[in-house]
């Protein structure tokens, strides 16, 4: 009898946590591996990593350099799984040098027509090396022979010379593991704070104890200890992701490692990597290419002359000095934390990275008599910031803070569609660092952003069937934001009017008017007439209609049964539809929706509908609302429940019958 996946897992487990543990052996395969159709832990696997193993350690050759091997196993269920096939090393790069990828060897295992088995080598003609941008490159290659049920093999060997960068390790991935382990030699002239994430436990208890390794460690005629460690996981479930969330490594169970401080070998003195918060402030304060620009508010002084003039409340001046640097200086798409070319150059280039702009308006603002400060974030992308030492690596954008009158405002000036007071989706992303010239920094919370969208329909059955009256809407906050962002994508707004008429076949605009499209600070406010053809003609005795003519949702974007990280909307919102139609003299309501009311606990959202009649005349309205921008894993049974229930709600028709 052939063995199942999981008994072979069970092998792999026992053989790999052993005193003597270490990687497994490179070109070998089992029928049982080739045989297996699904794995017994998630059927729904498109693939499945077998064997997973990783080994790091600080080089002692002629340069200190970190090694790693990194060595793994794969069985491919299906077509949907030769995504696992395309492997991408990214590695860094500088001018001086970077880390470098060798000893790459690859193989495909898989039966032919005759059930026999067949290895299938990688051929070092096809890996190459991609250029990303100046900080990074990437190392690809496509294994070959991919077929339904395959085994892929492959391995590498990374030499890196940012030994403070060690090798994270990621246990989690899109696909399920059956096991996982990583081995880790640290010599004792090197500290380094490791860290578990996720929810995931390591094997005995999540108990990790290192083992110590005489002088396993030798440069220029110096020796050291090392403690050993192996980190290991098993029957590892795959990370699922979802609508809703930032970035997945906030979440994937990972182990992580922070250089802390080192011996230097020359000296026996200890150098301290690991800072306080009032050490980064001093420095940033100092640095060319962020505390010495925001000194340069004189540059500005001039410009602002005629951007000020006339104004006089400190609202709108500071509205003004916003949309000047807005026009000015175009986002050249580049994420950063320092200024690279200065506010100056930028300015007069027109184009800088996220930093130029948002320094220089900073500046602007100080110039202008404003207290505005710089405020290092990092975006959802990037992940979550650590909060209990500074990890300065871990911003990737910068953004402007002013308070006016009492409230605070965080200002990104790369997108000329923003408003004074909105940042992109990217920022919403927990808290920021804010940065001052004559104060200490400290932590802010990023203030949440609103969307809102109000519509009003007003119509009339005509006796032909069709619907005439007008659709009247203004959206503000984020909604107003993309609102203007699908308008952009048109020459001019009657191309974008042309287009939605288009978009709607039933539905003749005869009529319209969009305003406040540039005027940022303002909510967008849109006005239709149109006619609608809703019946071929009035002649039935009984005629449905459903009332949910805008939003309707028609999917539940939660279907995991349990999720293990926030649901993260971004900015907390409410949409409210008014509907009125008058009916003909001679038809009366049979049948109307009942009227809902569905919250969330602690105040969380609610759904609410609404049915009134008077006389030949209904109105149906309803409003949905997130009043949180995030809400916790405990909360999502509730989210997930409101969306069904929103969804069957939306499926009830009204009836109304001829007299």
């Amino acid at each position: 009898m052939k063995r199942k996946l999981l008994s072979l897992a069970s092998a792999i487990f026992a053989l790999c946590t052993s005193v003597n543990a270490q990687d497994f052996d490179y070109g070998k395969f089992s029928y049982d591996e080739l045989n297996s159709k699904s794995y017994k832990n998630d059927t729904s696997a498109h693939a499945v990593v077998l064997q997973e193993y990783g080994n790091a350690r600080i080089g002692d050759a002629d340069r200190i350099t970190l090694e790693f091997d990194y060595h793994v196993k794969i069985k491919i269920f299906d077509a949907k799984g030769y995504a696992n096939g395309n492997i991408e090393i990214p590695i860094r790069v500088n001018s001086n040098s970077g880390e470098e990828v060798s000893e790459i060897e690859g193989i495909t295992y898989y039966t032919n027509e005759k059930g026999e088995a067949v290895k299938e080598q990688l051929s070092p003609k096809n890996v190459f090396t991609v250029k990303q941008n100046t900080y990074w490159n990437t190392v690809r290659f496509a294994m070959p022979a991919l077929h339904e049920g395959c085994v892929i093999e492959y391995k590498y060997h990374l030499k890196s010379p940012y030994i403070q960068e060690f090798r994270k390790w990621d246990f989690q991935s899109d696909i399920p593991k059956v096991y996982s382990e990583y081995k880790v030699q640290l010599p004792a002239v090197y500290n380094y704070k490791i860290s578990l994430r996720g929810v995931l436990k390591m094997l005995e208890g999540g108990k990790y104890k290192p083992e110590l390794e005489r002088e396993c460690f030798s440069i220029g005629g110096i020796k050291a200890d090392c403690s050993r460690f192996i980190f290991a996981m098993k029957d590892i479930p795959a990370f699922k992701e979802e609508e809703y969330m930032t970035s997945k490594n906030n979440f994937l169970s990972a182990i992580y490692f922070e250089l802390e401080d080192y011996t230097n070998l020359n000296t026996g003195s200890k150098v301290k990597l690991s800072k306080e918060w009032r050490d980064v402030d001093r420095e940033l304060r100092s640095d060319e290419s962020f505390g010495s620009q925001l000194k340069k508010k004189d540059f500005f002084k001039e410009k602002l002359i005629p951007v000020l003039a006339g104004k006089t409340a400190p609202l709108e001046k500071a509205q003004a000095v916003y949309h000047f640097i807005q026009k000015n200086i175009k986002w050249n798409h580049f994420y950063a934390i320092y200024s690279f070319d200065g506010i100056r150059k930028a300015f007069e280039k027109h184009t800088g990275n996220v930093a130029d702009v948002n320094l220089a308006l900073v500046v602007a603002l100080k110039s202008a008599g404003y207290d505005a400060e710089p405020v290092l974030i990092s975006t959802r992308e990037n992940g979550f910031i650590t909060k209990l030492y500074p990890v300065l690596t871990e911003f990737n954008y910068l953004i402007a803070k002013i308070d006016i009158e009492g409230k605070t405002y965080f200002l990104d000036a790369t997108d000329p569609l923003l408003g004074f007071g909105t940042l992109p989706m990217r920022c919403m992303n927990d808290q920021g660092r804010v940065f001052s010239l004559d104060k200490p920094s400290y932590w802010a919370d990023i203030t949440k952003q609103t969307e809102s969208g109000t519509y009003v329909l007003d119509f009339k059955l005509q006796e032909n069937g069709k619907l005439k009256g007008t659709i009247s809407s203004i959206l503000t906050g984020y909604d107003a934001y993309r609102k203007r962002i699908e308008i952009s994508k048109f020459n001019t707004v009657d191309e974008y009017v042309e287009n939605y008429d288009e978009r709607m076949p039933r539905m003749k605009i005869l009529k319209s008017d969009v305003k406040n499209v540039d005027s940022l600070d303002r909510g967008v406010i849109e006005y239709y007439e149109v006619e609608i053809d809703l019946y071929d003609n009035l002649d039935s005795k009984k005629l449905t209609f459903n009332p949910f003519l805008l939003h309707r949702i028609a999917e539940n974007p939660f279907k995991l049964e349990e999720r293990t990280y926030p649901v993260d909307l971004g900015v907390a919102s409410t949409d409210r539809v008014s509907l009125n139609i008058e009916l003909p003299a001679n038809y009366k309501i049979e049948y109307s929706p009942k009227n809902v009311g569905l919250t969330l606990p602690d105040n969380g959202g609610r759904f609410v509908t609404n049915f009134e009649t008077i006389g030949n005349k209904f109105s149906f309205s309803h409003i949905t609302q997130f009043n949180k921008p995030v809400y916790a894993s405990s909360e999502y049974p509730y989210l997930k429940e409101l969306y069904n229930q929103i969804i069957q709600a939306q499926k009830v028709d009204l009836v109304f019958t001829k007299g």
